[in-house]
């Protein structure tokens, strides 16, 4: 081979050898491209956590009472529903106002949100108590409470409306009948109870005023001070746990239960109508909803607690605790036929009101009693006489 020859040879050789280059930084430009384009995938997505919408909500119960807690099993199931993007604040009475301001405080946007009773705000409206404390039909709370659910929230909607009241409230806890209560000594009968300067709330206030007692009209924390000192001398709260709780044992042993004056309750959960409307919808169902499922386990709460609390007083604390005479009863369901008809004749929204209890209690009532077991019968069989 010639020298040119050779050197034709290598020159064809070298090109050879370069040309994979271009088609080589092509591949490599593409995959570090590709590669970069990998890298940026694989970076987390940095988001900024949207800050939870926070709701001040205010109950209407002292420190210690049984209602804060079944309060906080409602904002509980809210708060966790919710998964961090509504958070509820809850507050003991006094906190921002006084318990009969929460629905006042409430409407106006100072607190977000109140726990409480309507008989706390019955001073605005009779109608009021119609969602709380009576008067009795022949149905329980656990009966009433369905026709709030199925029939009654137009009522009250319409209500809070003509009173200008900017709520959305949501209805939970069918509430056992309240004793009649605790008194400095014992009674035997109604002419007994004439002339007593009794604690009550709502329209069982003008209830055993129309009985002859003198009744005044406070919150659960001030009952036990103004019966120390002499401004009532009976009283009646609402349970055998709340009662315990606030003393009542400490200044009156004998405890009568049940009664007429509020055989049922219930608690109402109010919402500023402005702010409840500017949440989401999801955000509003849950805030409905929570009150159905706070419901069970207030109740729940309730039975446990209250029947512990019962046997308490009377072992530990001495309390002789009674059955409410027979003549009481009907002397409140006398009391009670007055107060409605000059309610009813006075108002006829409080008569339509009424008009649709009474339909939706001479129906579901019958269905109940027809229907219902005699569970006392049960109860003696297997414990013995109960002795009322």
């Amino acid at each position: 081979m010639t020298e040119s020859a050779t050197t034709d040879v290598k020159k064809t050789v070298a090109v050879t050898a370069e040309e994979p280059k271009p088609a080589r930084r092509r591949f490599l430009g593409a995959a570090a491209t590709g590669a970069a384009g990998v890298a940026a995938m694989s970076v987390p997505m940095i988001s900024v956590a949207q800050s939870p919408i926070v709701l001040k909500m205010q109950g209407a119960w002292g420190a210690k009472d049984i209602f804060n807690e079944m309060a906080e099993q409602y904002v509980k199931r809210v708060n966790e529903m919710a998964g961090g993007r509504m958070r509820i604040d809850y507050l003991v009475a006094g906190s921002v106002v006084k318990p009969f301001e929460v629905m006042d405080a409430t409407s106006k946007g100072v607190i977000d949100a109140a726990h409480q009773v309507a008989v706390y705000w019955y001073g605005k409206s009779k109608v009021a108590s119609l969602f709380g404390s009576g008067p009795v039909n022949g149905c329980d709370a656990n009966q009433m409470l369905a026709w709030i659910h199925r029939e009654g929230m137009p009522f009250y909607n319409e209500l809070v409306a003509k009173l200008n009241l900017n709520v959305v409230a949501f209805f939970a806890m069918p509430m056992p009948t309240q004793p009649l209560g605790w008194f400095k000594k014992q009674i035997n009968g109604a002419a007994d109870l004439k002339g007593f300067k009794y604690r009550t709330v709502g329209l069982a206030a003008d209830l055993m005023q129309d009985m002859g007692l003198k009744v005044t009209q406070l919150p659960g924390g001030e009952i036990v001070p103004a019966m120390e000192r002499g401004v009532i001398d009976a009283f009646e709260f609402n349970n055998p746990t709340s009662d315990r709780r606030f003393g009542a044992q400490d200044v009156a042993k004998n405890y009568y239960m049940g009664s007429y004056h509020q055989a049922m309750e219930f608690f109402e959960i109010d919402f500023n109508k402005k702010k409840y409307e500017s949440l989401p919808k999801d955000l509003q169902a849950i805030l409905a909803y929570a009150a159905e499922a706070a419901s069970t386990s207030n109740y729940a709460l309730a039975m446990d607690q209250y029947s512990t609390d019962l046997q308490e007083l009377i072992n530990k604390d001495h309390v002789k605790v009674m059955r409410t005479p027979k003549d009481i009863f009907a002397a409140q369901i006398k009391s009670w036929d007055v107060i409605v008809k000059r309610l009813s004749d006075e108002d006829p929204f409080f008569k339509k009101v009424w008009d649709s209890q009474k339909a939706w209690a001479k129906r579901v009532g019958y269905y109940s009693f027809i229907n219902e077991a005699d569970y006392k019968l049960a109860y003696e069989h297997l414990y013995g006489p109960l002795g009322f």
